[in-house]
């Protein structure tokens, strides 16, 4: 929301977020170093300090670039540049991203329990194998330490593919590139991993059972839980006195 501002005089524009103006840092400090396409930042640990910030905010920060294309997380590699030109525009992408995720979530949620019910009536046994080894594909990314993105993505598009809806699976696919921020974001939260496998699990479990009503409604409870990501937080509005910035 924007402060108020004096009458006759046009809103004030709301003031960037912590991780907003963390993001905005990191961007700069990349033009500052002259870092290009396939460089990768400092740790963590040492570009929290370079920047006077929290771990907690610079993630998060991170995990916002990354979702707008800046940057790309590979794990046990650490986080690279992608050499995407977003240079001063940095916070409007954030903003953006930010604003149309509840929307994302909302559409996401009609459609994938509409899918999940779908599947659990029409399944065959190849999708049912389909699913089961995204499963494993996805709990192995996990026990390694990963976020589990690529698994996560194999999970659903089974999910879909067991739906047997040509109509269902092309709508999916048009806002597959919105729902991969939903998944990054989601992602990218402390123990979400494990969460998002567990409830994976029941959607397949409701799936191989034929009980329609169970898997829209354990397909709802996942998708909520992927709506619950920090950048929606409203703690993380003001952000500054809590962060313990130097």
């Amino acid at each position: 929301m924007s402060p108020p501002s004096p009458a006759g005089f046009p809103p004030r524009p709301p003031r960037a977020r912590l991780y907003e103006q963390v993001a905005e840092q990191i961007t700069a400090w990349i033009e500052t170093n002259g870092l290009a396409e396939g460089d990768r930042l400092p740790p963590e640990r040492e570009l929290a300090a370079q920047l006077g910030v929290s771990r907690a905010t610079l993630a998060q920060a991170l995990v916002a670039l990354e979702v707008v294309g800046a940057v790309a997380v590979r794990h046990g590699d650490g986080t690279l540049v992608t050499g995407a030109p977003l240079g001063s525009r940095i916070v409007e992408a954030v903003r953006a991203h930010a604003d149309r995720l509840p929307e994302i979530i909302d559409t996401r949620d009609a459609l994938e329990t509409k899918i999940a019910s779908l599947a659990a009536v029409r399944r065959t046994p190849e999708d049912l194998r389909r699913i089961d080894a995204a499963l494993a594909s996805m709990a192995r990314a996990v026990e390694d330490g990963d976020r589990g993105v690529e698994g996560d993505e194999e999970f659903h598009a089974a999910v879909t593919a067991a739906a047997h809806s040509a109509l269902l699976s092309q709508l999916m696919g048009e806002i597959g590139e919105l729902v991969r921020e939903t998944r990054i974001e989601s992602l990218s939260q402390p123990g979400r991993p494990r969460n998002s496998l567990a409830g994976h699990r029941a959607i397949a479990d409701a799936i191989r059972a034929g009980d329609a009503e169970a898997a829209a409604a354990a397909m709802h409870a996942h998708v909520e839980l992927v709506s619950d990501v920090a950048v929606l937080a409203d703690e993380h509005a003001d952000g500054p006195a809590e962060d313990g910035r130097a």
